[in-house]
């Protein structure tokens, strides 16, 4: 870890130490009291499953979110996996089973993992709205009510807002385009400057959506159907496969991940990245992986905002511990630590107006970045995510239409 890092997560732990604070098929959650969630809750052992790769985000459960959770009585285990579908198969394997005090007490998820997880009655519901640190969330928040198109309903506790961004280097591209046809222009006029991860890379998808609204205009249902599919997506391919011959070593070695992408970028080989998670640019600027010219392209069209969750498998024999950890992550004092870019650098779900004065001034003594804008500027126009039924069909179209031409 670096040292910066690591002394922002000692000082958060210093700061956080005295801070407490459906469908058919749906399981739902039996009402209790928070004081009878918190006595059932004291000794239990709650599994985090979460994507193991983000050097930062584990930092942060394991050196601010776990000694926290410690202080209420709970020992919180974070269980590192490569895709979040690992996580999602164990849950449905001892559904199935009908296992009762399961591996699996929460799960970092959003999109299609939550929707197939919340059709097959995987997630305890019910549940989510009555943390007591819910009453700082908007109720009218359109990201938090929906995750890919699916109602939340409450089987699962908002974690952190993300916003698609593509980002640039402002010494290679010192005239930087201000929409997306602009960017994929960009990109013509500069063979092998640009390039996007291949799906089903997260990234990759999201870019290719993103190209999908842009084609498209206003006529991409946010429902998928195949008619739809059938109807919209023939300008994404022609797009996409004109773009090619343009993209990095001319699209034939495009990268698997977001990870391989940004490689390519500190290295200078690519002028632009992109990211779900812009708010960690900071620091990648800081301890010197991305050059200081790195700056974030705000596009006047707007690109997707989503929001990721932790949901409570039915399965989790540790439940009472699983709401005490959600309601403790979602706290005023832990959105702010992890909204600090030395710890992790992700955009709070909370809403600022509803926070005490003291929890609002603590937002607002955050260090502003010089490379990423505040996320009121980064999130204007966003666009909602289209459901999460058209990210299967769209990948395999990619492959099939662009990749295979």
């Amino acid at each position: 870890m670096h040292g910066g890092r690591r002394a922002a997560l000692a000082a958060a732990v210093v700061v956080l130490a005295g801070c407490a604070a459906p469908d058919s098929d749906a399981t739902q959650a039996e009402g209790q009291s928070w004081d009878q969630v918190l006595a059932e809750a004291d000794g239990q052992t709650v599994s985090l499953w979460m994507y193991g790769g983000d050097e930062a985000g584990n930092a942060y459960v394991d050196d601010v979110l776990t000694p926290a959770a410690a202080d209420l009585g709970v020992t919180l285990r974070r269980v590192p996996v490569a895709e979040t579908t690992e996580a999602l198969d164990r849950v449905l394997d001892e559904r199935q089973a009908g296992v009762a005090d399961g591996e699996v007490d929460l799960v970092w998820v959003n999109g299609a993992n939550f929707g197939t997880g919340k059709q097959a009655g995987a997630w305890l519901c019910g549940w989510a709205d009555d943390l007591p640190n819910a009453r700082y969330l908007a109720p009218d928040d359109p990201l938090l009510a929906e995750d890919f198109g699916t109602p939340v309903d409450a089987c699962e506790s908002p974690w952190h807002k993300a916003q698609f961004t593509l980002v640039y280097d402002s010494a290679a591209v010192p005239d930087p385009p201000t929409d997306l046809a602009g960017v994929l222009d960009w990109a013509r006029a500069n063979p092998g400057r640009f390039t996007y991860p291949a799906p089903p890379d997260f990234t990759g998808s999201v870019f290719v959506r993103q190209v999908l609204t842009n084609v498209a205009a206003d006529d991409v249902p946010l429902d998928y159907s195949a008619d739809a599919f059938d109807e919209v997506t023939p300008p994404l391919w022609d797009v996409l496969r004109e773009l090619r011959p343009s993209l990095w070593r001319e699209g034939r070695d495009q990268p698997t991940s977001q990870q391989e992408l940004d490689r390519l970028y500190a290295d200078g080989e690519v002028a632009m990245t992109m990211t779900y998670g812009p708010a960690t640019l900071t620091d990648l600027v800081a301890d010197g992986t991305f050059p200081p010219t790195t700056r974030v392209l705000t596009l006047d069209d707007g690109t997707f905002g989503n929001a990721s969750f932790l949901a409570l498998p039915a399965s989790s024999g540790s439940q009472a511990g699983a709401q005490v950890v959600a309601d403790l992550a979602l706290s005023p004092a832990q959105q702010v630590a992890k909204a600090d870019p030395p710890t992790w650098g992700q955009f709070t779900v909370l809403d600022l107006d509803l926070l005490p004065a003291a929890d609002r001034e603590a937002f607002d003594r955050l260090p502003a970045s010089p490379v990423v804008p505040p996320f009121e500027e980064l999130s204007a126009n966003a666009r909602p995510e289209l459901s999460a039924a058209w990210v299967p069909p769209l990948d395999d179209g990619w492959r099939r239409e662009v990749l295979g031409s």
